[in-house]
Formats: structure tokens, sequence, C-alpha cells
């Protein structure tokens, strides 16, 4: 984010800022002190940001609005507390907010960070001459927390790994996917802990209905459907895992942190939050910056229960291309552990726990009988879609890859890429994920909501169809 100089960070626009209704209201209604000549007085108790406190703040203009914004996870941050909790215990949480309020709190994102200056995590300073945004600024406000991962894989500047589609080709900032309902925690993200127990909004099919799953006339899309796959499992690049973050503060008590090399990498792996709005089996997953030292500055051993959440997790990078290397060909991911979190991929400490519902034993094979899917990526062709049969005894097994019930769609035609992506929009921002490896096609419906989806590895495809 580009530095602001020190007075355009207080620059009020005289031409402007008259123009806001905000401008109607006296300052000393918002941001306290003292309307009278002598300076020193009237500067006396300023509330430099009044929606720090939104129920005094705003609320009185704004009754609709501060309700909800108050309890969002913007406002409380309290996905941090969900997963510190989670892997901590009773005994060290009053530590742990000790941290945050050092190292974390300066994401807390009030309505005047996004609204009318930048976060404070990016030094603060008036967005427009104290004029009132209605869409904040993507590159001014959202990247200021979101910074190191989502603006780099979305403004492609991860080396040699172009920017999402949706930016190069549509232009999309962050407010066209993530609304303000989202935002500031209205209707069903009135009660979330953390980001992905709400609903999965955005998703890419709210704007690529007809692109996605059975129906699509894409072959790809046909076979996979909706409930095996996240949209990023195929339409994702590499991204960004980091190692572990360490926390600190100097002797003038000035909060500090270092971090371990990060690497880029695209990995596989099953979803441990799977439901009937995420009942995809296979995900993309993230490592996350922790270790259970990350917080040693301040106590031994907070992190007594470190495993209870993964270390890889679910993921929804923000990279989305059209083609990848897992459009490449069906062995991109098929026998190609490569791809997936096995557990060569993950340390010897982190190998148990939660994340054990995560790690892939191995890539799942490619089916009997669908051997033209291979000559076809040999050729650089289109394989047709396989009729009924498969080509197999009708069993369930690797033999029949449409199972018994259901067939493909009827349409031969895959589409074109200038079809892919609809007509008139680009893509929805992120999806959401889910799975386990072990029965990756499943066997009579969507997947239960549980962490794990059963089956083995040899029950690849299920037996009745394509659940």
């Amino acid at each position: 984010m580009p530095p602001v100089e020190a007075w355009e960070k207080v620059w009020i626009d005289p031409e402007g800022y008259p123009a806001d209704i905000h401008a109607f209201i006296n300052c000393t209604a918002c941001h306290g002190g003292d309307p009278v000549d002598d300076m020193e007085a009237a500067h006396t108790d300023l509330i430099a940001d009044p929606s720090s406190s939104p129920e005094s703040g705003c609320a009185t203009c704004h009754p609709n609005v501060v309700p909800h914004a108050v309890s969002s996870l913007h406002n409380t941050l309290a996905g941090y507390d969900t997963v510190l909790y989670d892997r901590s215990a009773p005994e060290h949480y009053e530590t742990l907010e000790e941290m945050q309020v050092y190292h974390c709190n300066d994401c807390h994102a009030s309505c005047g960070d996004c609204h009318i200056s930048q976060p404070g995590s990016v030094g603060g300073g008036l967005l427009d001459g104290h004029m009132f945004v209605p869409q904040p600024p993507m590159s001014r406000t959202c990247t200021g927390c979101h910074g190191s991962r989502v603006k780099n894989e979305y403004y492609g500047l991860n080396e040699g790994i172009p920017g999402d589609v949706h930016l190069r080709e549509a232009r999309l900032a962050c407010t066209d996917c993530h609304t303000s309902v989202e935002m500031h925690g209205e209707g069903a993200f009135s009660e979330v802990a953390h980001r992905y127990e709400g609903p999965n909004e955005p998703s890419c099919i709210g704007c690529h209905e007809d692109q996605v799953g059975v129906g699509s006339g894409i072959p790809e899309h046909e076979i996979h459907g909706t409930e095996i796959l996240s949209c990023q499992v195929c339409h994702s690049t590499s991204y960004t895992n980091c190692t572990n973050c360490h926390v600190e503060r100097t002797e003038d008590d000035v909060p500090f942190y270092s971090i371990e090399e990060h690497s880029i990498g695209f990995y596989l792996g099953k979803n441990t939050l799977r439901s009937a709005e995420r009942p995809y089996r296979y995900v993309p997953v993230r490592h996350v910056p922790i270790d259970p030292d990350s917080f040693s500055f301040y106590g031994e051993d907070l992190l007594p229960n470190f495993l209870n959440r993964p270390t890889w997790t679910y993921a929804t990078p923000h990279n989305i291309q059209r083609n990848t290397p897992q459009t490449e060909s069906c062995t991109a991911c098929h026998d190609n552990d490569a791809v997936f979190l096995t557990p060569d991929k993950v340390e010897e400490f982190e190998r148990g726990g939660a994340n054990l519902d995560v790690i892939v034993d191995g890539a799942p094979p490619f089916p009997e009988g669908y051997e033209s899917y291979l000559e076809d990526d040999a050729a650089g062709t289109e394989a047709e879609t396989p009729a009924e049969s498969g080509g197999g005894t009708g069993t369930g097994g690797d033999d029949d890859f449409w199972g018994s019930d259901s067939a493909p769609a009827e349409s031969e035609d895959a589409g074109s890429d200038d079809d892919f992506w609809g007509s008139d929009s680009a893509p929805a921002g992120t999806d959401d994920a889910g799975g386990s490896d072990d029965d990756f096609w499943g066997s009579d419906s969507a997947p239960a909501e549980t962490d794990d989806a059963g089956g083995s590895d040899e029950d690849f495809w299920g037996s009745d169809g394509l659940s």
C-alpha cells in the first residue's frame, strides 16, 4: 500500500466534505472535545475514531446497521478466538487476550476503518478528505488487513503466477463478491464464530450457474458434479503457505513478529467442514502460520491442545484461472500424489490430531474403462462423454464410472473457452470446501455432515452414482 504523507492523513477536503451528509453534524458530536477558541481546550479528550464504539458513535444515525456490525467478525475478531481457544485451554485465555491486544487488534475493523480511513494496521489516514466512502476502496482498506496472501494472489504478485481472472478480465473489487450483508454480519452471518461457519457465500454458482455441474455441457463439470470437488480444486493455482509466526515485544513495549520463510504450493486435502452447503470432499488446503511456540513470549505451553484444529486448513485462494495445471489432463490429479497433501508433505509433529482428517493417503486412481480420456489428453483433443454403461460391470466400482442409476448429460458439446465464464459476468470470488478422500464419489447421496465420508481408497467411485 503506498505511503501517505502525514498531512494527507488528516486533511479535510474543503470543497467536497461540505456536501457530505456528515458535514451537517458538529465535529464535537462525534469526536468530543470542546467548541471553544482555545485550541488546547478544544482538543481535550478527543476521540480519534468515533466508530471504534459503534453503539455510541454511529448507532444514532445508522440503527439498522450498527447492531449487526457490532457483532460481525470484522468488529469482534471472533475468528481468532475460535481457533486459538480450541488450541489452548481456559486457564490461558486471559494471556492470549493480552497477546491479541498487542498483535491482532490492529486488524479490528471499525466502521471508519472501511468507510472513512485506512485501517490502523497500515498507518491510518483519511481516504477522501473525511468524506464517507460507501464502497471501500480495495487497495486502501481490504488489503490493509488481507494483504499478505489475498492481495498477492489476487493481484498476481507471486512471481510467475498471474492474477485472478476476476481482476484481470472483469476488474472486480472485493465488494463485488463480498457484499455488505457479509461484511456487516447481517442475516445468516450474524452469529458465526468463524468465517467458514457462515453461509457458503459468495459462491461460484452465484454467477456461473449455467457453467457448473451436471447440465453444463462441459464434460469435466458433468463428471465431477458439484459435491465432489470445490471449484478451486481445478481452477486455483499455487498459493502461499506460511510456516509459522512468532510474536514478541521490545523493551519499549513495541510489538513485532518474526516469520519463517513461506512457500508457494498447491495441495488438495480432505474437507473437514462438510455440510449440505459445503459437501465437497476434496478442497485446496493451506498451511496456517502457527506452531506450538508461536506465543511463547507471553508464557509457556499456551497451546497445549495445538492439534485440536488442523494446521492445514480448507482454503479459498483468490487466484482463480480458467486453465490451470489441474485442467491439463485427467492424470494431473488422478494417480498424481504431487498435488495431494500426502503424509510426506506434513511435518512429522503435525501428522496427528485434527490433521488426520485432512491428510490424503494417496491420489485417487484413474478409473478403468476410461483410457480414451488419456488418449484424448495425449492427442490434445476433447473426449466424448462415455456411454451410460461405461463399458463396465455396473457394480459401482472403477468399471462403472457413472454408476448404475445415472448417466452423463446427453450433450456432447463441452462449450468453448469463451462460454466458460458466461457472457455477462465473471465468476464469484470464493467457494467453500469439504470432503474425504476415502470415498471420492460416495455411494447414494450427498455426503453427510461429518468430517469423514467413510469408505476406502478402493471404493473411490462409490456404488450407485455421482452422489
